[in-house]
């Protein structure tokens, strides 16, 4: 048992070994008439991820995106890495200090860890 595994990973090493030679740069190689006889390994380019268009006679809803948070002065805040805090200057649109007590740290918004309470 032990010999037919080892066999089987032996020609299977090869096989690639060989395969991989056949193959200059992503997406090509050469055609298996240069080649009788061998497998050819071709090598695929990664697909893009894509959002994909919502079509109208589709029957799943259209998810919303969230509605934007907006602070003010003195609004208590949480933040998942910094805790509890206060709102203590608001850049319209564009960030909020906030006072968590041992440090005050500006925060771009709209922030997903940012959520007011």
């Amino acid at each position: 048992m032990y010999a037919l595994f080892t066999c089987f990973i032996c020609c299977a090493a090869a096989l690639v070994a060989s395969a991989v030679g056949h193959c200059d740069e992503p997406g090509t190689a050469y055609s298996a008439a240069d080649r009788p006889g061998e497998r050819i390994l071709v090598i695929m380019k990664r697909a893009r991820a894509v959002t994909r268009r919502h079509l109208p006679t589709s029957p799943f809803k259209i998810t919303a995106a969230p509605p934007v948070e907006q602070f003010a002065v003195q609004d208590r805040v949480t933040h998942d890495r910094y805790g509890l805090g206060r709102v203590i200057a608001v850049e319209e649109g564009i960030a909020v200090l906030v006072d968590f007590g041992s440090r005050q740290q500006r925060l771009t918004t709209p922030d997903a860890k940012l959520t007011k309470l």
